[in-house]
């Protein structure tokens, strides 16, 4: 019996879903679906490729309640800029959660990656950045700096931003781009320790192997999403800020543990007070979320597979809606 699988490439994708508040809410509910226990989603398998400056991860989850789950291939091969390539790349599978056969191939060179993950950090800030947001900073200056500080201002509006990266002209070209595409003021801060200080929400978006924000920058009332960190040998925050945090989130404690901050809190000896929140928790209420605007909260976002599983199965159903796609018979 023949098969129908639906074939949509990254221009299909970009012309079907945008940065926005379904997508975000979407993501939410995967995070929602984290905390039932329900979820199976396996270990990350991680490759890393030290003799291209490279590394392959591979990620999955089935959610209780969505019609397909997605694997997610996402190579980063960081030397491709200087022969004219991006970076990241990628696919996703889509299979049906009822028979496991395949339904749909994604072919969106990492752009539904860059999507969910900008949603997760929205996520995050709706449930635990300050009420009120003046000023928003973000330290880095790729494409997650943009996404994630576009995210945020969806769910929590901000006037102001600032911007630090280790090259000033990608930062400068960087707050360019954020005040293009949001109402805000952005310009490029040279002292990240200015740019902390002078925020409510804080973006951490680097590849950073040693901390690019340190413990004694923390202040009342700060919200920090770090999510560059999802390599073991990563490392955006000083450990000691992670401990003196009035609260720390984890995405997935389990990936914290191997790859995120929470591993080089505990390598350092400052994490002893157990095992923290995961951000499906505080987006259900079962754990305690913000209980005040003076407090200093920190979510360790490592890229889970239910948020792939999430985009993925919300891509396909707006294409089959809108008829968008190629169609091919197995």
């Amino acid at each position: 019996m023949a098969r129908e699988v639906t074939i949509l490439t990254e221009t299909d994708l970009r012309k079907l879903i945008k940065l926005d508040l379904p997508a975000i809410d979407v993501v939410e509910r995967a995070f929602a679906a984290l905390a039932s226990g329900k979820v199976v989603m396996p270990p990350i398998l991680s490759m890393a490729l030290p003799e291209a400056n490279g590394e392959v991860d591979v990620k999955t989850a089935w959610i209780p309640g969505f019609e397909g789950f997605a694997i997610k291939v996402s190579p980063g091969f960081f030397n491709n800029p200087k022969i004219g390539l991006p970076s990241l790349n990628g696919l996703m599978i889509l299979f049906s959660a009822k028979t496991g056969l395949v339904e749909a191939l994604l072919l969106d060179n990492g752009y539904l990656t860059d999507l969910r993950t900008a949603a997760a950090g929205a996520v995050a800030a709706r449930h635990l950045a300050p009420s009120r947001v003046e000023t928003a900073g973000v330290i880095g200056t790729g494409v997650q700096a943009r996404l994630q500080l576009q995210a945020a201002h969806l769910v929590r509006p901000f006037n102001r931003v600032l911007v630090w990266g280790r090259d000033p002209e990608k930062a400068e070209a960087c707050a360019r781009d954020i005040a293009t595409n949001l109402p805000v003021i952005a310009t490029y801060e040279p002292d990240p320790a200015r740019l902390v200080a002078a925020s409510q929400l804080v973006v951490t978006t680097t590849p950073a192997e040693h901390p690019v924000l340190q413990a004694e920058w923390l202040h009342p009332g700060l919200h920090i999403t770090a999510m560059g960190s999802d390599q073991a040998g990563k490392n955006e925050i000083d450990p000691a800020a992670i401990a003196a945090a009035d609260l720390y989130i984890c995405d997935r404690v389990s990936q914290c543990e191997l790859l995120g901050e929470l591993r080089s809190a505990k390598a350092a000896g400052l994490w002893n007070r157990g095992t923290p929140p995961e951000l499906g928790e505080i987006v259900v209420g079962t754990k305690e979320a913000r209980i005040s605007d003076e407090q200093v909260t920190i979510c360790d976002l490592t890229g889970t597979g239910a948020q792939d599983t999430a985009i993925a199965t919300f891509a396909l159903e707006l294409a089959r809606k809108a008829g968008v796609g190629s169609v091919i018979s197995t």
